[in-house]
């Protein structure tokens, strides 16, 4: 049967690699179940944050159902596209939402609502195939500097969070004596090292070990028990609540257009390098079957947005699969097992402190950022918008705020500077500026 379903022959396979790998990409990715309800509602000792309109939003209800989409987009892409991807609560544009969340700009409805748009947007270009419209249409430079920006942020959040920065009153170095300071420095250095020696889960080993640390200096509380049934009424509060106020508005089309780009880079950028790991592209440098992961991809934020979770996305920690051996779905199929097996220990997920979250986000904002290199910074007109939106959002504290002023900056050099062919505007992206400009304008 799973020969017939997998085609573990034709790829090359068996049954054991490909459940190894399942594990190992599950391994590396785990971290998303601790992350995700911390980027949400925020980190730190609260489990639940109440939102402008009285809907009261969970730790442990954000846990659970991410740990379920996940483990139900990522089955859907085993056996749909049959390939070793598996997806999950994509970092960037979660932290971006539940920061407008934790401030009250925003409600969760209003969150999930801007999510189901931008998800219905990518199903419609990817069924009708108008992929290559939307990657001509946004210049190189910008789509890079979109994941670079939001890699700073997170990054800015992990030293905050951690206590290794303080920015209380302008910006200087925390108190390395306090214990939850110090396990994160031990922390950042532990990750580091597992990471030089290629370990798999090295941002998950490491915050396990640091949570075990810190149990007897007390900086990690421990629950009543490490597992539980999930909650159905706080699982209820986040399912299906939209709240289409301030639809039309410049700062919601604004957020629209960041999440969707989010997603869709994210996507064509993972899907076209774990692929190249696992030589399915064709002598082109091309995917053939692009178009299934894409729509897997897309209908999993639309479902996430119905559920309370913010984009759904392929992760890039599939590559950890794939080099343990894992080429078909039934390598996703196991990553999706573990998922549905992470439900039950909620718990043991929300007893992690921020002493433990905080390297790990540092790290994942340092897998951002690295692609910084691909910038090119000694031609002006190329590094001037990359340049504005990530010193932006750096000191403005806004994703949305720097993205769009990168934008605006782009346009604005390259329309004024003599430019050759490769360096002109495309006119959808003038249209893009319009809504830009009214968010700086109307806020």
């Amino acid at each position: 049967m799973l020969e017939k379903l997998f085609k573990l022959k034709e790829n090359r396979t068996n049954i054991k690699t490909e459940i190894v790998a399942g594990i190992t990409t599950f391994m590396t990715m785990a971290y998303v179940l601790v992350v995700q309800p911390g980027a949400i509602v925020g980190f730190g000792p609260e489990q639940v944050l109440t939102d402008i309109n009285g809907v009261v939003i969970s730790k442990s209800a954000l846990l659970v159902m991410t740990a379920l989409i996940s483990g139900l987009v990522t089955l859907l892409m085993a056996f749909y596209a049959n390939l070793p991807f598996a997806l999950s609560t994509g970092m960037g544009t979660n932290f971006m939402l539940g920061a407008l969340l934790q401030n009250g700009d925003l409600s969760f409805g209003n969150i999930m609502m801007i999510v189901l748009i931008s998800g219905i947007i990518f199903v419609l270009l990817s069924v009708l195939g108008i992929r290559d419209f939307i990657v001509r249409a946004i210049p190189a430079n910008i789509k890079t500097s979109i994941s670079v920006a939001i890699g700073f942020f997170i990054a800015y959040l992990g030293f905050k969070n951690a206590g290794i920065g303080n920015f209380q009153e302008g910006i200087s170095m925390g108190d390395f004596t306090q214990p939850p300071v110090f396990l994160a420095i031990f922390g950042l250095i532990l990750i580091a090292i597992l990471t030089v020696y290629h370990v798999p889960g090295a941002l998950l080993i490491g915050i396990i070990v640091i949570t075990i640390l810190g149990i007897p200096l007390g900086v990690t509380q421990m629950p009543s028990s490490l597992f539980a049934v999930p909650d159905l009424d706080s699982i209820q509060n986040i399912s299906f609540t939209f709240d289409f106020k301030n639809l039309l508005n410049a700062s919601t089309m604004v957020l629209i257009f960041i999440t969707f780009c989010g997603d869709f880079f994210s996507t064509l950028g993972t899907v076209l390098g774990v692929a190249q790991k696992a030589n399915l592209l064709d002598e082109s440098g091309n995917y053939p079957e692009i178009q299934r992961p894409f729509i897997v991809d897309a209908i999993g934020t639309c479902v996430g947005a119905l559920t309370g979770c913010t984009t759904v996305t392929t992760f890039v920690e599939s590559s950890a699969g794939v080099e343990a051996g894992g080429r078909t779905g039934l390598s996703s199929f196991t990553s999706a097992i573990m998922f549905f097996l992470a439900i039950l220990a909620a718990p043991l997920f929300l007893m992690i402190p921020d002493a433990a979250t905080g390297p790990a986000l540092i790290f994942v904002g340092y897998s951002m950022i690295s692609s910084i290199g691909n910038i090119d910074f000694t031609n002006f007109i190329q590094a001037f918008g990359p340049f504005i939106m990530i010193v932006f959002t750096i000191f403005t504290g806004s994703i949305a705020t720097g993205i769009s002023a990168g934008i605006l900056a782009d346009i604005t050099v390259k329309t004024v500077a003599p430019t050759t062919e490769g360096e002109k505007v495309h006119p959808a992206m003038y249209a893009l500026g319009i809504p830009l400009v009214l968010y700086f304008t109307l806020n």
